[in-house]
């Protein structure tokens, strides 16, 4: 008998589209029945969701990309491939800097905590070498949305509300924005960013002006961005506001005009594991896309097929290997173009089966990362021992527009994602975030604000993820791709801060062992534990913590208490934010989220 789904997976030939909201889902699409290719159609994606999710991701945040191309320039069709669009910390931003602040560890919010916007310039060179379509085509879908207006979610006017006394008494460009006559806008009503459509207007008239070739014009839209007028509002803005923060106190940013035009998005190679015939791809440690792949290392000496895909015994194990991944990620990930992360140790038979060891059958209350001489460091870290102290925290973070952009489950939501697949095999993953309009003041004359990236950081020396200039902060984001029989399978990721490496994990597992279908294994009811450090601000921990969907049986749920586990009951629809595409032979398949009623998958 099939699992329940909320709805059908979406099987077709001609392309499949699925995203993290409708509007999103429906350009891509649109883009692909005009004649655009996946590329094409994931960089309009990309900017439609700027507009229309604004609280989880923005012009002035950052992206990872991870795809393959049927084919490309050189001859390597089918090649996974990486985009890191995760810009780095200004060349001020050193740990004496914040020191001088007295202050412990990155705000969650203002200005100190920018890093180089990145997702503008990834988009672009996604778009020069894997595109079809010029700057002005893949920008109007987001100036319709931004000029026209586009239907409030809920959740952007519940965002809204949650700063808005903030937004009136101090961050009056914000307030210009997003307090239309000095109210909240209503879920539902028409919401325009006329500011943001302008911005986007002249990028596309000044790349216009430049030349006629398409490549030429996509590289003087970089430049606008990096060097022309973007990048000097941003210097200006930067060099004279200062701003309320979490802190309590008044800073400027560290971000100049010179830190943006000095960096420009890279190609790299992902990282990869092979599990059960599936080769999985993932960034390498300047994210946190490998604590997955350690995920898989570590439970691959576990027969999962014979547990039951909602079993006790499954969610006990997939959740004590995540506690050891992510224990590993806090002590040895880092940007690897300045530390050695060793990430063939990480990912060793050898390594993983010492750490299996560890896994019992009651639940570890321990941060225990592994030991590999010349590696690693311990952050000091902060703990919070209840769900009553985990909600508090929650609660103030997301009054003071902080941290996670909507605290991860407390205020329903995360940040973006999206899965595209073409006619002719060209897939692609992204995960869009930063520049969350609660957590930064909008720059004037752009209508966006920056990202706060830089809470991910550490304000200790010697860590592998310790802040110093023109490094990468070690990001949450995580889109993935899956190759079956070697050839390219499958694209999925999902929103969910330190949630992702692990929410995705759980889709993938229940599609591999359980035979799920993508709208199965997304429908499935989720899990997770918050047993290590946050990623962001104010970088707690929760020892024990597991959340379970209320949709567990409570055989299950007593079970798992019976081991130990510090249980936390969800709501029912309330953990996960899954989307995922996939292509097996010529059909092509797309799931997409039911919770928060707004994610959707289409395809023909």
């Amino acid at each position: 008998m099939p699992a329940f789904t909320t709805r059908p997976e979406i099987l077709g030939t001609f392309g499949v589209v699925a995203s993290t909201h409708w509007l999103a889902t429906a350009t891509g699409m649109a883009v692909l029945e005009k004649g655009g290719n996946a590329f094409d159609a994931a960089t309009a994606t990309g900017f439609a969701l700027q507009v229309v999710e604004p609280h989880l991701c923005g012009p002035g945040g950052e992206v990872p990309l991870i795809f393959s191309a049927a084919r490309d320039k050189g001859g390597n069709g089918g090649r996974p491939r990486v985009i890191c669009g995760q810009g780095t910390a200004p060349a001020a931003a050193t740990i004496e800097t914040y020191r001088r602040l007295g202050l412990d560890m990155v705000p969650g919010n203002g200005l100190l905590s920018a890093v180089v916007p990145g997702a503008f310039d990834a988009w672009m060179l996604l778009l020069r070498d894997y595109g079809t379509w010029t700057v002005r085509d893949v920008l109007t879908p987001a100036m319709g949305f931004a000029d026209g207006g586009y239907p409030l979610v809920s959740n952007i006017s519940s965002t809204i509300e949650t700063v808005k006394g903030l937004f009136a008494d101090h961050w009056p460009t914000s307030a210009e924005v997003y307090l239309p006559g000095g109210n909240v806008p209503a879920a539902g009503s028409l919401f325009r960013n006329r500011v943001l459509a302008a911005t986007y207007q002249r990028i596309a008239e000044e790349a216009e002006a430049a030349s006629t070739d398409r490549e030429e014009q996509i590289e003087a839209a970089r430049d606008c961005w990096r060097q022309g007028f973007v990048a000097e509002a941003v210097d200006r803005f930067f060099r004279q506001a200062e701003v309320l923060d979490v802190t309590g106190g008044v800073n400027r940013g560290l971000l100049t005009g010179g830190d943006m035009a000095g960096w420009r998005a890279t190609v790299e190679d992902p990282l990869t594991y092979d599990y059960h015939g599936y080769t999985v791809c993932k960034t390498g440690p300047w994210g946190q896309g490998p604590a997955f792949l350690q995920q898989l290392a570590l439970l691959k000496g576990f027969d999962l097929s014979a547990m039951g895909a909602d079993s006790p015994q499954f969610i006990h194990t997939v959740t004590e290997c995540a506690k050891l991944a992510f224990a590993d990620r806090e002590a040895f990930y880092g940007d690897p173009d300045f530390i050695d992360v060793p990430v063939e140790t990480l990912l060793s038979d050898a390594y993983n089966g010492q750490r299996r060891k560890l896994v019992t059958n009651t639940a570890s209350f321990e941060l225990r990362p592994g030991d590999i001489p010349g590696f690693g460091g311990a952050p000091v870290i902060r703990e919070k021992t209840t769900g009553e102290d985990i909600a508090h925290a929650g609660a103030h973070a997301g009054a003071q527009g902080v941290g996670d952009p909507t605290v991860a489950r407390f205020e329903g939501g995360d940040t973006c994602h999206f899965d595209i697949i073409d006619k002719d095999g060209n897939m692609i993953s992204a995960t869009p975030s930063g520049g969350w309009l609660q957590s930064s003041p909008v720059v004037p004359g752009l209508g966006f604000c920056l990202t706060n990236r830089a809470q991910m950081f550490w304000l200790q020396e010697g860590l592998p993820s310790s802040l110093a200039p023109g490094r990468r902060p070690r990001t949450t984001l995580t889109p993935g791709l899956a190759l079956r029989g070697g050839e390219p399978y499958m694209v999925f990721g999902t929103p969910g801060g330190d949630q992702q490496d692990q929410w995705s994990l759980h889709l993938f597992l229940r599609h591999v062992h359980f035979g799920m279908n993508l709208q199965e294994a997304i429908d499935a009811p989720g899990f997770y534990t918050d047993h290590f450090p946050s990623s962001f601000y104010p970088r707690e921990w929760n020892p024990g913590h597991l959340a379970v969907e209320g949709r567990f049986p409570a055989a299950v749920i007593d079970e798992l208490k019976k081991r130990g586990h510090r249980v936390e009951v969800d709501e029912d629809w309330s953990i996960g934010r899954l989307t995922a595409a996939a292509k097996d032979g010529e059909v092509l398949k797309a799931g997409a989220n039911p919770r928060l009623m707004q994610g959707y998958a289409i395809g023909r």
